[in-house]
């Protein structure tokens, strides 16, 4: 017996080194494929919709994409965060640089012949006539922007102005209170405060008549199926729950509910209602949002435009009810419908393209 176990000691690790040895290339390459399913979605674009609809490739090649603004049915605004610049695009979709030398544009917004620039941190407004853009004014400046930053520009019916600001961690107390934030700006004088609190990155926004403004926010990572990203409606001076939203108390005591969920970790982002005359699929209380995707989750999640139609439930709360649209997509960001109705959207990563899904000729 001891001959035995003494001759077990002596094999088991030369059967360990074969094992490993043999057992290496399939590891390699069974790792491989993981990484390659991971990278592949950021990397390709390989749109999938109903036949009934087509996905055009408008424009290549501009940067990293974070924002689109119709200023009407001729001419398109798009940020580019990596190159630092406003796009200006004319009806044949040919570009020019309107504004260069920006800190992360996210946002942009045309009113009353004066363009708003959210910037990391910043919101800057110019006197905007002809398409030009000049005498740059910062409205407000010093907001903390690490792990997100300052996004959207919108305007709510009243005029005021509604900048969405993320937290500047996955999960922390702020020091800022205008971190995770929606925060209403004075468009004139840069007066700015608190308009909703506990949205730890709400990336765009969206009014939607008989409903209100409706927005996005995405949820903290690594804590599995916890939690959802969100669509929200917007009560002023509400509170939406980061950072004391846990696994076991997803919506904290106080805290406002979203009105319609989608996968954990993938982050949706951009937000636009469906216009009446547009040929996409709902009614005019139907939103279309972007899902970006993300790194964590174990296999890629996301990478789609989600279509969710909002209503009112028997206890007369506002309800939506999300439903894919468009898949394999890439990496989808901003989104707009053009005031024709047709849907656009670009991709952040692969070098940045613009692209319209409209009905198919």
């Amino acid at each position: 017996a001891a001959n035995i176990r003494r001759s077990f000691r002596i094999s088991l690790p030369l059967l360990s080194d074969f094992m490993r040895k043999d057992l290496l290339p399939g590891f390699i390459f069974l790792f491989s494929i993981l990484v390659a399913r991971e990278i592949y979605p950021y990397a390709i674009s390989n749109p999938n919709v109903d036949d009934k609809y087509q996905v055009q490739i408008i424009a290549e090649g501009l940067g990293g994409p974070t924002c689109l603004h119709f200023i009407d049915s001729e001419h398109l605004l798009l940020c580019d965060r990596d190159g630092g610049r406003i796009l200006l695009f004319d009806a044949n979709f040919s570009s020019q640089v309107l504004i260069e030398g920006l800190h992360h544009p996210h946002g942009v917004l045309v009113e009353n012949d004066t363009l708003f620039v959210s910037e990391s941190g910043r919101l800057t407004k110019y006197d905007f006539e002809d398409n030009l853009a000049s005498n740059p004014e910062i409205l407000v400046e010093g907001i903390p922007s690490k792990n997100h930053q300052t996004n959207t520009i919108n305007k709510l019916p009243n005029g005021t102005l509604i900048w969405h600001s993320g937290s500047t961690c996955n999960v922390c107390i702020e020091a800022d209170e205008r971190n995770a934030a929606l925060l209403w700006v004075n468009s004139t004088t840069g007066e700015h405060g608190i308009l909703a609190s506990g949205v730890r990155n709400s990336y765009d926004g969206v009014w939607v008549e008989s409903i209100g403004y409706v927005f996005t926010d995405n949820g903290r990572d690594w804590e599995g199926d916890h939690p959802h990203e969100e669509i929200n409606l917007l009560v002023e001076g509400g509170d939406y729950g980061w950072p004391n939203d846990t696994p076991e108390t997803p919506i904290p005591a106080g805290s406002i509910p979203p009105i319609a969920v989608w996968t954990p970790h993938t982050s949706v982002n951009g937000i636009d209602v469906r216009p009446p005359n547009s040929d996409l699929p709902g009614t005019n209380t139907t939103v279309y949002a972007s899902v970006y995707g993300s790194w964590n989750t174990l296999l890629p999640q996301g990478h789609e435009i989600i279509r969710i139609d909002l209503g009112i439930d028997g206890q007369g709360h506002v309800v939506g009810e999300p439903i894919r649209f468009a898949t394999d997509l890439g990496t989808p960001l901003p989104l707009r419908f053009h005031p024709d109705g047709d849907l656009y959207y670009a991709t952040f990563g692969n070098g940045g393209n613009l692209y319209k899904i409209s009905l198919n000729a």
